[in-house]
């Protein structure tokens, strides 16, 4: 169950980002006997493998700006460490509600505007524009997805599209440059607190990379459309999950 469900996480975090759902859940049920510490810290060991992975691929075959992505993934690196730091002392079940208004608006937004993300938008990117992505997804976001984490990678998806006018298979790319920062900076943490299962990360980590990998060269063949759809379906099952841990958990 915890392989195909690391496979599964593998492939949606690589198209749009948000394999923690899968996964997460997957080892708090197949360890129920430990602190859900040790489940969020042995994801991130494990998503840092698959997300690494469609990283790379992304980047061969994906007009990505690897200086600015590797830029933005240092900043998140940094800032996701800080939110690690400070999650144990965090009210989830005051910052659930906020996340799903936030979640919500995004699908509104998606849905109202279907040429969103669908090609690049006109107009040059200011430096005003990239100082604003690196406080936005750079601190803002890497800081979250050390925090709390749900939703990081399709938060990094929409904020490159609305800030960097990319299309959404860039934007996606850009992400998991990003996504791969941010997981090692909140690694480190986790890893430093003891709360990290290395018995049975390697395992996953090799079926999460198999997910990874065949994720985003479905997003690169299928183009933007694909990943809209996926970037949708993913933000509502959140949005549902996160009721559920909210009010019926």
């Amino acid at each position: 169950m915890l392989c195909v469900a690391a496979a599964l996480a593998g492939w949606v975090d690589a198209v749009v980002g948000g394999g923690g759902l899968l996964q997460v859940p997957a080892l708090l049920i197949g360890f129920p006997q430990l602190p859900p510490a040790y489940a969020l810290g042995t994801n991130k060991a494990v998503a840092v493998v698959g997300t690494g992975a469609a990283a790379v691929t992304y980047a061969r075959r994906a007009p990505v700006d690897v200086r600015l992505a590797a830029k933005l993934g240092g900043v998140a690196a940094l800032a996701s460490v800080g939110g690690a730091f400070f999650a144990a002392g965090v009210d989830s079940a005051v910052l659930r509600p906020l996340i799903m208004v936030l979640l919500l608006a995004v699908a509104a937004f998606v849905v109202l505007r279907p040429q969103f993300g669908s090609a690049p938008s006109k107009g040059p990117v200011t430096r005003r524009r990239v100082l604003l992505t690196l406080l936005v997804a750079g601190v803002g976001i890497g800081f979250y997805d050390g925090l709390l984490g749900p939703g990081t990678g399709t938060f990094l998806v929409i904020a490159f599209v609305a800030l960097l006018n990319m299309d959404m298979v860039t934007s996606s790319a850009t992400a998991k440059v990003v996504n791969v920062g941010t997981n090692l900076g909140a690694l480190a943490m986790f890893s430093a607190q003891g709360t990290v299962l290395w018995q049975v990360a390697p395992l996953l980590a090799v079926f999460n990379l198999a997910g990874a990998a065949l994720g985003a060269r479905m997003a690169l063949r299928r183009g933007s459309g694909f990943v809209r759809v996926v970037l949708l379906v993913v933000v509502v099952t959140l949005v549902a999950k996160l009721a559920y841990d909210q009010w019926w958990a």
